[in-house]
């Protein structure tokens, strides 16, 4: 496209009336607005028309100060939330688990460090500064470290583990 002395005449004209670049070169056709831009610095055009815009500055919204706002709790979500549940109903939806109670292990079957072997429960009982601490010792299950009793107080369910993180924060 080839700048024209009537599209040159119809630019300065369009730009003196406060027309974008935008809407000149949609007036103009063929010719991108940077092109406009361009042409319009070449030819030291200034001076534009002001626009219908108050000179008056629009208020700023603000918002309130971070420690008068109310805390606000935000995960991350992808996708359609519109079935997503609320964090309460998250709560009253997994029943809570039966309180775990420590089982007594019988002196024969605790374990200490010196004697303890792949095949036991590795669930320290007790403070290991302390002469009486121990290490359950029964037979653990499957590939993990404990015995069944054990496993279940170490592997709890997520929804376990908020509920019990929010009654003791909140």
């Amino acid at each position: 496209m080839a700048w024209t002395d009537e599209r040159v005449e119809l630019l300065k004209k369009l730009w003196s009336e406060g027309l974008s670049a935008s809407q000149i070169a949609g007036r103009l056709g063929g010719v991108t607005r940077n092109a406009v831009i361009g042409k319009v610095h070449r030819l030291g055009l200034s001076g534009r028309a002001t626009s219908s815009r108050s000179s008056v500055p629009r208020p700023r919204r603000t918002q309130a100060p971070r420690q008068n706002r109310a805390p606000s709790i935000t995960f991350g979500t992808r996708g359609n939330v519109a079935l997503k549940p609320t964090y309460e109903e998250e709560y009253e939806a997994a029943p809570a688990p039966a309180p775990v109670e420590e089982l007594v292990i019988p002196l024969h079957e605790r374990a200490t460090i010196l004697t303890l072997k792949e095949s036991m429960c590795k669930w320290p009982i007790g403070d290991p500064t302390e002469e009486g601490f121990h290490f359950c010792g029964r037979k653990k299950t499957g590939t993990s470290p404990y015995c069944e009793h054990h496993a279940r107080m170490a592997f709890q369910p997520v929804q376990a583990r908020r509920r019990e993180k929010r009654s003791a924060t909140g």
